[in-house]
């Protein structure tokens, strides 16, 4: 018994030296895939098409005929991928209405390359942490907003008030919820 397992381990040792050995001669073909990404595209995560989930926040400005000048001055102070995060996000979004009530020239003024970051600071005080109904906001006095400043909240009757700017409609997104409002909420610098 002792010489049929010698003879059958010196089997195995030679099938495995030869299978080696094999594998050894028949080199792995290796390919190398270069993606040349345009300068000019816009990247992260804003910009992935995404057909399946619930729409976030920036997907359902982005589908409102009510919120073009809002979504063309998020994209010119280039916030697009901030409104998409997990959050959750509550954006209180100003009709185009609401932008076309601002003095003569303000608009146009803000979208300018050089008043980004102007704009951005406007905008990001429409941005608050959280997901709270309209309802629900009735229970706060201020809330704090993206931009590092406070803004008040009113309840006058059944209406809420950020900023001054009425709650007129709330949309639940995938990452908060879209309050859209009548006026463009300014903050005081």
């Amino acid at each position: 018994m002792q010489t049929t397992f010698k003879i059958l381990f010196s089997a195995l040792l030679v099938a495995f030296f030869f299978n080696c050995k094999n594998n050894k001669e028949t080199p792995a073909e290796t390919t190398t895939t270069t993606v040349e990404t345009p300068t000019d595209k816009k990247q992260g995560q804003a910009f992935i098409a995404d057909d399946g989930s619930t729409p976030n926040v920036l997907q359902i400005a982005m589908g409102s005929k009510d919120h073009t000048t809002l979504v063309a001055a998020v994209q010119a102070a280039e916030l697009e991928n901030a409104l998409v995060n997990a959050g959750p996000l509550m954006v209180f979004a100003p009709t185009n209405e609401a932008f076309a009530a601002l003095p003569a020239g303000t608009v146009e003024n803000l979208l300018k390359p050089e008043n980004k970051d102007a704009l951005a600071n406007i905008l990001k005080y429409h941005v608050t942490p959280g997901n709270y109904t309209k309802d629900f906001l009735k229970k706060f006095k201020k809330l704090g907003q993206a931009n590092n400043q406070d803004v008040k909240v009113e309840v006058i009757g059944d209406d809420v008030f950020v900023g001054g700017a009425k709650i007129i409609a709330s949309v639940p997104a995938g990452n908060g919820i879209v309050h859209v409002v009548d006026k463009v909420i300014l903050p005081e610098n």
